[in-house]
């Protein structure tokens, strides 16, 4: 499986280079950065920690494209629409992990999947993938009058907020209420009124180097459910992505979930 990791110097595209050295069916070919950010021109196993593999870090997407079989994009947001669009035209298969993403990067991922296999994943980690079904399955289970709070803690340098993982989570309440999410979300609390009884809401932590904690509670009267996962190292989120993209790699045209990548089939 060639390898081409967009976002390269950061956190997840430095972890993913990592793990990759211990992942034989993976061989990064191209790393791929933003034109201004400093690691462009540097050799990528020496920025993750290891020794040189040979490989610069360019800006050239295209090109890194022409010699890959799968794509892992830890990018940004605003970057992940152009980027899916390239693997479209140049028929490689896509695994982005960036959170965030706006309509437009969504839009891109249904028209490139169209043409090449694309998976969306808000969290890589096979843990998280797990817990988001057991909330789904919670969700539908247990009575509406089980109230819905999403928390989560990362490190004090990320930047969106409720996460993407918080979020996804919300989303798979959702579904197992069959409602939608968009209706029934309080990402925070500031207008002082008291929650509505079909709410999902969320509070958000941020400081030090927590890599990501998230706990689903499902709050009854006289009782709760908590669901959890705490991640302790971000080589979690490497491992998850390099097997996410290892089980993509010669798929069909079309969307695809990690939850497809762990084999979850729900208990009838």
């Amino acid at each position: 499986m060639r390898l081409v990791i967009v976002g390269a110097s950061g956190r997840m595209g430095l972890a993913i280079t990592r793990a990759a050295q211990q992942w034989p069916q993976a061989q990064i070919v191209a790393a791929v950065d933003h034109p201004s950010a400093p690691a462009v021109g540097q050799d990528i196993g020496q920025l993750a920690g290891l020794e040189p593999l040979g490989i610069e870090v360019t800006t050239d997407l295209k090109a890194a494209l022409e010699k890959s079989d799968v794509m892992i994009d830890f990018s940004s947001p605003r970057a992940t629409a152009v980027n899916l669009a390239a693997c479209a035209e140049q028929g490689v298969a896509a695994l982005v992990g960036t959170t965030g993403l706006s309509l437009d990067a969504e839009r891109a991922a249904d028209l490139a999947a169209k043409r090449v296999p694309i998976l969306l994943a808000a969290n890589t980690s096979l843990g998280v993938t797990l817990l988001a079904e057991l909330v789904r399955a919670a969700a539908h289970a247990l009575p509406a009058e089980f109230e819905i709070e999403i928390h989560e803690a990362h490190h004090r340098d990320k930047k969106d907020s409720p996460s993407g993982t918080a979020l996804a989570l919300g989303r798979a309440a959702a579904q197992g209420r069959e409602t939608i999410f968009e209706k029934v979300a309080v990402p925070s609390r500031v207008d002082q009124k008291v929650r509505g009884s079909d709410e999902i809401g969320f509070s958000v932590v941020r400081g030090g180097d927590v890599v990501g904690d998230h706990s689903v509670m499902f709050l009854g009267a006289g009782e709760r459910v908590v669901l959890s996962h705490q991640a302790t190292d971000r080589a979690i989120f490497a491992r998850g992505a390099l097997q996410g993209a290892q089980w993509l790699q010669g798929k069909p045209a079309g969307r695809y979930a990690m939850s497809e990548v762990i084999g979850f089939k729900p208990i009838n």
